[in-house]
């Protein structure tokens, strides 16, 4: 097709080389613009298709655009479709995020299913901390499992928990732009084969410093016993003679306590297993809650209040056991509050109770999905008779 002389407002011209492709002149002579006439493969319907002006885009460039446009309506596209679909495509690249504008997006979208405040922080920081400053400031489709690799190895062996807990985090995030459509895939998930073996969970348990079980008993007599009751002191015995979690106990409302049952009903909210989790009171522990209900001006609210009527702190508990200077399994340690339901469990296994009647006054869950299920019973009236015999020995009765 030679060089076209178009005047304005003339009819199109047909180029004949492509089928289907048309220069139709503008209103200024000289110009126009390149039309490809087709019928779509999916609707049946006539449509035209821009290829550009003339004569900034040429004949051969026209041509080849429309060669392009008539092979994808023999593959059976309708070629403006495809068209819409690479520009979307390019807008989602052109908005491709950093890997800290997807982190903090994604910790925004799902910030409400956090349990608390500190989570959705934790979340947060130790992205901030460990990943940020190295990579955050990349394109997400930018990244390759090397980059998380070298984020996460100063701290893979040295702080095992943490590394794998950020690794996670990274491959949400990573699993967020793929969703997004930013990229085809996270490729946090294959890091592991550029670290070297972490050691096994096993092995990096840190447990809670305990007081061994054989010493409770001295304990007791010696140390909570012979000074006159306080809260502390009534809350570290309840909690010991229930083998409960100190956040369960400090948190206690009145109106979970069934005096005429003996029983304390903890709910879902308040457990870490988020299941009601009932506890056999036994004398001694009826006791304790009676003398506080006397001090109690309305019998109502929390059994344990600080002075502004608030749950008494965990540290609380600490600054007993370390003022008592009451030492630990672990050598060098002061022993912990949680630690006595380690104790506890000792005391169980060592004189005979069964395992499924141990961890279930611990209020620990059944892991096994097919064991769970058809556990239906919280086994109170066996838990009863053990933790009277756990009392009788806290008291060396």
């Amino acid at each position: 097709m030679p060089k076209p002389e178009l005047k304005p407002n003339a009819k199109p011209v047909l180029d004949g080389t492509i089928v289907g492709l048309y220069l139709v002149p503008s209103g200024t002579a000289g110009s126009g613009k390149w039309i490809l006439r087709f019928v779509s493969p999916t609707s049946g319907k006539r449509r035209k298709m821009g290829l550009g002006s003339y004569p900034t885009t040429t004949i051969r460039d026209a041509r080849t655009k429309a060669f392009e446009a008539r092979g994808v309506i023999d593959n059976g596209r309708d070629p403006l479709d495809a068209r819409r679909d690479r520009d979307r495509a390019r807008a989602r690249l052109a908005a491709v995020p950093t890997f800290e504008k997807a982190a903090r997006l994604h910790h925004a979208d799902k910030a409400e299913g956090f349990r608390n405040r500190k989570h959705i922080d934790q979340w947060i920081n130790t992205l901030e901390q460990y990943v940020f400053p190295r990579i955050g400031k990349k394109l997400v489709n930018a990244l390759g499992p090397a980059d998380f690799a070298a984020c996460l190895k100063p701290i893979w062996l040295l702080k095992p928990d943490t590394a794998s807990r950020i690794k996670q985090r990274c491959d949400a995030v990573m699993n967020w732009a793929a969703a997004s459509g930013y990229i085809v895939a996270s490729p946090v998930g294959v890091v592991d084969k550029l670290l070297p073996k972490q050691p096994g969970k096993r092995d990096r348990v840190a447990h809670q410093p305990a007081l061994p079980w054989r010493d409770l008993p001295s304990f007791v007599s010696d140390i909570l016993h012979p000074r006159m009751p306080n809260a502390t002191r009534d809350m570290l015995e309840l909690l010991i003679l229930t083998a409960s979690r100190s956040g369960e106990l400090r948190q206690m409302q009145w109106n979970e306590i069934d005096f005429s049952n003996a029983i304390w009903t903890v709910p879902a909210a308040r457990m870490k297993a988020k299941v009601i989790h009932r506890v056999p009171l036994t004398r001694r522990g009826i006791e304790i809650l009676e003398s506080r209900l006397e001090k109690s001006e309305t019998g109502e609210g929390l059994v344990f209040p600080s002075r502004n009527n608030t749950p008494i702190g965990d540290m609380a508990l600490t600054k007993f056991l370390r003022d008592n200077e009451v030492m630990s399994d672990t050598p060098g340690r002061i022993a912990t509050a949680h630690g006595f339901r380690s104790s506890f469990r000792d005391w169980a296994s060592e004189n005979g109770y069964s395992r499924d009647v141990a961890e279930r006054a611990l209020a620990h869950t059944v892991k096994n999905a097919v064991e769970a299920a058809y556990h239906r019973t919280d086994l109170i009236d066996q838990r009863r008779v053990m933790m009277l015999a756990w009392e009788a020995f806290c008291l060396g009765a």
